[in-house]
């Protein structure tokens, strides 16, 4: 019988950007329960470290680690100190990322480069800097970059959210055929909807039981649903996927607008 492929991460190291709430911490915790040892990374420590207790609490290793992804100098510092704690790293997961919401005409010049500084700056910053930790090092590794549906198609009033994402699904697939030859494989996820703790009331609402209606599956993503894909792009099952974007939107990217 042919074995199975092979889902678990045991003896990796892992490190999560923006990891200190909602999609990043899940997906640390989820890294953790297959196996890895895993650096949440983020500008907020004291909730890192209360993340990083729960994921120890449940038989894991973790360790909370100050970031900044929009500082080159601040990303090198985290891969040092997340090597020191858990030892040489094989897996980045850029999840970092913040959006603003206005119409077009009300963004200011501050509002774009907040988001495209951390949303797609500082994915590139950080897998730079990854890259090149591990071709000096002459280790393969992997890159998953968390992008959006709103990076294949568009909606009202995120225009910089809209554009980084794109740009981050494009960069993935640069970063993935320069990379190749370092067997270094990047791919990303491409969230629908998603309900976290920032917008349930708004799901929850009128509004956000119409925007649910139009997705095919008639249903907000839950965060564990993107564990399956999250696991294929981390785990040997996926040894041979690079520059590939996985949706996980319900069908949000194939139905009419």
């Amino acid at each position: 019988m042919t074995p199975l492929p092979r889902f678990d991460l045991a003896g990796e190291a892992a490190l999560v950007t923006g990891a200190s709430s909602g999609i990043g911490r899940h997906l640390a915790r989820l890294l953790a329960a297959a196996g890895a040892r895993v650096a949440l990374a983020a500008r907020r420590l004291d909730r890192l470290t209360e993340a990083a207790r729960d994921i120890e609490a449940e038989g894991g290793r973790a360790v909370a680690i100050a970031l900044d992804v929009t500082r080159a100098d601040s990303i090198a510092a985290a891969v040092t100190a997340a090597e020191e704690a858990i030892g040489p790293l094989s897996l980045l997961v850029n999840n970092a990322g913040v959006s603003v919401a206005k119409p077009v005409l009300e963004h200011s010049e501050a509002d774009w480069d907040h988001v495209l500084d951390t949303n797609l700056k500082g994915a590139w910053l950080a897998a730079q800097h990854f890259a090149r930790h591990l071709v000096a090092q002459q280790r393969p590794g992997r890159i998953v970059n968390i992008a959006s549906v709103l990076g294949l198609r568009t909606i009202a009033h995120v225009p910089a959210y809209c554009a980084a994402k794109a740009g981050l699904i494009h960069l993935t697939r640069v970063l993935a055929m320069e990379f190749a030859r370092h067997r270094i494989l990047v791919n990303a996820l491409a969230p629908g909807y998603l309900e976290t703790d920032l917008n349930r009331e708004f799901l929850q609402s009128d509004a956000g039981r119409r925007l649910a209606a139009r997705i095919p599956l008639r249903r907000v993503a839950q965060l564990d649903d993107l564990d399956g894909a999250m696991l294929l792009l981390a785990s040997p099952a996926g040894a041979y996927i690079t520059g590939a974007v996985i949706p996980v939107d319900g069908g949000h990217g194939v139905a009419p607008i």
